[in-house]
């Protein structure tokens, strides 16, 4: 049965009521790890595995939330104060609410049903894949809708204010905008994008490591505050300094013995990523794949040693990967801490990596991976 007509079954059933559907997708981002905080360059791509919400009017003033994946309700008033975060699935949905509801946006009394496919803690935002569907939904409710930027921007606020996890923009930039065939060069400060066409010849897959990482934990907090410390010394040196975008490799290398080691470390990763990610475009555009899957391995030892955010099983499902036949580069993906890793192969030999990756890891480490073999796919939006 088509989702999106099972949804409204499943919403009709539950809510006595017509709904419209929503859907958002999860992303991957093929390169650039942690510079979308620090003003600087990501090449995300959207992915077939959505977040599914549909959602119909109530007669007073509650949202009603309904998760098919935790089997849970909730419920908050728009009249009342604002909800209480938990640390669970509803902050999300909640924070969307809490941020309309602060701007005068209070669309009346809205139930929501929910249905997640992208996995949970896998490193491929299924925050931001909840966040962009619920603010559709809602935003549409209350007749003021928004599109775009703007979209974006205000599901990011959710996540940075109430979820409490300061990540940059580019998850839900990716939900948003995601286009597919297509990977984005996104510029974390000016915003502008491009559209980098990725081969045909090629699938991105997908390797969960079924290890659950947890971006508001403190640990990714901590990565942007030591940014900002590396920041705010580079900048009383040179003033034009706004970010880690603005330094390059000589700047930073003049005050590495000023710096504490652990800032130093954290801050080269993100000036030489910068560069790796202009470079990665620029190979694709070229048809060089090689170069591509390089870069791609510069990039995991970089977020391995330098910005210590990978673990034991990232590392070896990148290992692994990189002893089958067919693939073009692989490195983790996400906030790391475990998760997911991103791997290019070649279409031809997709099937045959899934097959042997699974049995590969799973003989290494005792658990079974989740692989998924996908391309880049279009982003948010309704579900007529």
């Amino acid at each position: 049965m088509d989702r999106s007509l099972e949804l409204r079954e499943k919403f009709s059933a539950r809510f006595a009521g017509e709904s419209r559907v929503y859907r958002a997708p999860g992303r991957v981002n093929l390169i650039g790890e942690y510079t979308d905080f620090n003003e600087g360059f990501v090449m995300p791509a959207a992915i077939g595995r959505y977040c599914w919400v549909a959602a119909g009017p109530r007669p007073d003033r509650k949202l009603v939330i309904h998760s098919e994946n935790f089997s849970e309700t909730i419920e908050w008033d728009f009249a009342a104060g604002e909800p209480v975060r938990t640390g669970r699935w509803s902050d999300y949905p909640l924070g969307i609410a809490a941020i309309l509801a602060e701007g005068g946006v209070r669309p009346g009394g809205v139930n929501l049903l929910i249905r997640g496919e992208v996995p949970l803690g896998a490193g491929l935002s299924s925050s931001a894949a909840i966040e962009v569907a619920t603010a559709y939904a809602l935003l549409e409710a209350a007749g003021a809708p928004v599109y775009g930027l703007q979209l974006a921007r205000l599901c990011q606020r959710a996540e940075n204010e109430f979820v409490g996890a300061r990540t940059g923009i580019m998850d839900q930039f990716a939900s948003v905008y995601g286009r597919r065939g297509n990977a984005i060069m996104l510029d974390c400060r000016s915003l502008e994008y491009d559209l980098v066409p990725i081969p045909e010849t090629v699938h991105l897959v997908i390797c969960n490591t079924m290890v659950k990482h947890e971006n508001s934990s403190g640990e990714y907090n901590q990565r942007r505050a030591q940014c900002e410390e590396a920041v705010a010394h580079l900048a009383a040196f040179y003033p034009g300094i706004k970010a880690l975008r603005d330094v390059t490799p000589e700047q930073l290398e003049l005050h590495r013995a000023a710096l504490p080691d652990v800032v130093f470390r954290r801050a080269a990763h993100i000036v030489a990523e910068n560069i790796r990610v202009q470079s990665a475009v620029a190979a694709l555009r070229a048809g060089d794949l090689a170069q591509f899957g390089k870069l791609m391995a510069e990039s995991h030892e970089s977020l391995r040693t330098l910005l210590e955010v990978s673990s034991p099983e990232l590392d070896l499902m990148v290992k692994l990967a990189n002893e089958q036949e067919g693939v073009v580069g692989a490195r983790m993906t996400g906030g790391g801490f475990g998760g997911s890793t991103i791997n290019v192969v070649e279409a031809g030999r997709a099937e045959r990596f899934r097959e042997n990756m699974t049995r590969a890891y799973e003989r290494a480490s005792g658990r079974r991976p989740e692989i998924q073999i996908c391309d880049p796919a279009e982003g948010a939006g309704p579900v007529d």
